[in-house]
């Protein structure tokens, strides 16, 4: 099992930066890959970036792509989202998750990923 809690939103103007982080109970943490989804008022749960359980061959949804990354401390238990550049529409509710089954590559889906944190807001001001 694992517990995520996620921190780290708030607002910013848009060309900011913020940094979210997910910090993970459960001493199983390096065996799981994790990732970010969001959901924007009025639209449909997306994904944003995922990393494997060794925390390498990370991927990211094409909007996100050269301005997010993803990268985990394993010594922290704690997963990342580095967000630069950041536009109107990245403002959205933030989503940890984690998934216990390896996938190559790493999972895209909501159905992938059976562990959730409750969610941070991200707001980007114009």
């Amino acid at each position: 099992q694992v517990q995520l809690v996620e921190s780290g939103g708030g607002l910013v103007q848009a060309g900011g930066s913020l940094r979210l982080s997910c910090a993970a109970s459960g001493r199983t943490f390096s065996r799981y890959s994790m990732g970010w989804f969001r959901q924007a008022p009025g639209k449909e749960r997306e994904f944003v970036a995922a990393i494997t359980w060794n925390g390498g061959t990370p991927r990211y949804a094409d909007p996100v792509k050269g301005r997010f990354t993803i990268s985990r401390d394993f010594a922290k238990n704690t997963l990342y989202l580095q967000m630069n550049s950041l536009l109107p529409e990245d403002t959205a509710v933030y989503y940890c998750v984690a998934d216990n089954i390896v996938r190559i590559p790493v999972g895209a889906r909501q159905s992938d990923y059976n562990f959730w944190g409750q969610g941070t807001q991200v707001t980007v001001s114009s």
